[in-house]
């Protein structure tokens, strides 16, 4: 990442190694060794790598470097998902039915019977969707123990698994904490992550007000709360949950750093989670007591991702080309820019597009604009898979679940072989599903006809010197949206 944007424009760069991660940005002696050169008093680890390793934090406060982050005992008991289910459990959390030990292979089947099909198999030491496959049979028990073992191994270097009762058509639910050292702790509300392929959230919003009842979305707050500061929490960190379908509330896990989806939270608290990780690190006290935080409107962010929108298959490759979406109510968190090289060293997420609205709705409509305005040319990514899942009427009705990835591709899926069928192919042999953003006669003299078309309609000549009018402007922008996308009735 020496061409990346972020070094180019940075006052200070220093090497931490060769590209493979463990050479690295896992390496932590020489993650430590350019710190103690630039001079650095604190590290923030942000999220992935070294941000949950207990390690890390440890050498850090050894070196007499402050680790942004919690207490390194804090880190390593939360890591271990048997352990932070056992904590959960006597901090008075509810935990979802599971093994309070790791599974080894000669006690499987008598376990899972314990338990019962359908189950979760999952790495003790996993985390970010890594190392999880559900179990619906005795059949697929022992080959998705072993496939999951060995990737908990080769991921996180421990092959130990626990098996976890499965819950069908839950919502995914995390709450947001931040504690200091004066022994203050808060809540900053709950993000929906339901929107999940292959255990890794694609779409999260905030508040869940559109689908968790008022009683229910406190109820959530307080047990994270609760377990917060049983643990004596401080920092940002975060506290996972599976909501069911009646109601029932489960622990799930605790990130024990700043979440990827953290921008949501701050669009609609109007706080800057990182500033406050840092005054919090320096030891300040919070500015703020759990009164003086509320909701303002709704925010709703997605993932971009480098892969074919149909096939899924990961892309890499250099950037030719690249206009990011702006505008008011819109946060783009990315550091993309023209030549920039996508590889397969590091996480591969190119951007998080975020929209801010007074209502769900117009926070909707808002993204659903800036991804028709987000273009990346040299590298494909999901920016269509993104614009189907926002217009589903699930999505727009709020009533999507964990569950409902899997039928929507499906569904997608089906459509687009029906548009093959009938010869609507797109040109880019995608069925108008490549970047979105190809060259499209048709879309061109599409707008120009919108366009013209509005202008007859108007008492105003199409002349530079016309009154700019935002109603007028929103108006026609609508009017193209509508053709270019078909029926919105998802809104």
């Amino acid at each position: 990442d020496q061409e990346a944007l972020h070094v180019k424009m940075a006052d200070e760069a220093y090497l931490v190694g060769e590209a493979p991660p463990h050479d690295s940005y896992l390496n932590m002696e020489n993650i430590l060794k350019a710190a103690k050169a630039s001079g650095a008093e604190a590290i923030h680890p942000g999220y992935g790598f070294v941000s949950e390793n207990a390690e890390f934090a440890r050498l850090c406060v050894e070196s007499g470097i402050c680790f942004i982050g919690p207490d390194p005992d804090v880190i390593e008991k939360m890591g271990d998902k048997l352990k932070s289910r056992k904590l959960a459990r006597k901090a008075g959390v509810p935990v979802l039915p599971g093994t309070d030990d790791a599974v080894a292979n000669e006690h499987a089947a008598g376990k899972a019977w314990e338990l019962g099909f359908p189950l979760m198999v999952k790495a003790a030491e996993g985390g970010g969707g890594i190392g999880i496959h559900i179990i619906e049979n005795q059949e697929e028990l022992m080959p998705l123990i072993e496939r999951t073992r060995q990737v908990a191994e080769s991921a996180f270097g421990s092959g130990r698994l626990f098996f976890e009762r499965y819950l069908k058509d839950a919502s995914h639910i995390e709450v947001q904490l931040i504690g200091d050292e004066h022994g203050n702790l808060i809540h900053l509300f709950e993000r929906d992550c339901s929107v999940q392929r292959r255990n890794q959230k694609l779409v999260e919003e905030t508040p869940s007000s559109a689908k968790l009842t008022p009683r229910l979305r406190k109820r959530v707050s307080s047990l994270a709360v609760k377990l917060g500061k049983y643990m004596g929490y401080t920092s940002t960190g975060t506290v996972e949950f599976l909501v069911s379908a009646d109601g029932s509330v489960y622990f799930l896990e605790m990130n024990t750093r700043l979440q990827v989806e953290h921008g949501v939270t701050e669009l609609v608290t109007g706080l800057d989670l990182v500033e406050l990780q840092i005054r919090v690190a320096a030891g300040q006290e919070l500015p703020m007591c759990q009164k003086d935080v509320s909701v303002n409107g709704h925010a709703i962010e997605v993932r971009v991702y480098p892969e074919d929108p149909e096939t899924f298959m990961p892309d890499a490759g250099d950037i030719t080309d690249l206009h990011e979406p702006e505008g008011e109510n819109i946060r783009v968190d990315s550091a993309l820019c023209n030549g920039y090289t996508v590889g397969l060293d590091y996480e591969p997420l190119m951007a998080k597009v975020m929209a801010w609205g007074e209502d769900r709705d117009q926070a909707i409509k808002t993204l659903q604009r800036a991804l028709l305005e987000l273009r990346v040319e040299g590298v494909k990514c999901n920016v269509p898979l993104l614009r189907d899942i926002l217009a589903t009427k699930e999505f727009a009705a709020a009533t999507y679940h964990t569950g409902s990835m899997p039928v929507w591709i499906n569904e997608f899926q089906v459509r687009a072989q029906k548009k093959c069928a009938n010869g609507k192919m797109h040109k880019n042999g995608k069925n108008g599903h490549g970047n979105g953003h190809d060259s499209d006669e048709r879309s061109i003299a599409a707008a120009i006809g919108v366009s013209l078309a509005m202008a007859m309609k108007s008492a105003q000549p199409v002349t530079a010197a016309a009154a700019y009018n935002p109603w007028r402007v929103y108006g026609r922008r609508e009017q193209l949206l509508s053709r270019t996308l078909g029926n919105r009735g998802w809104r």
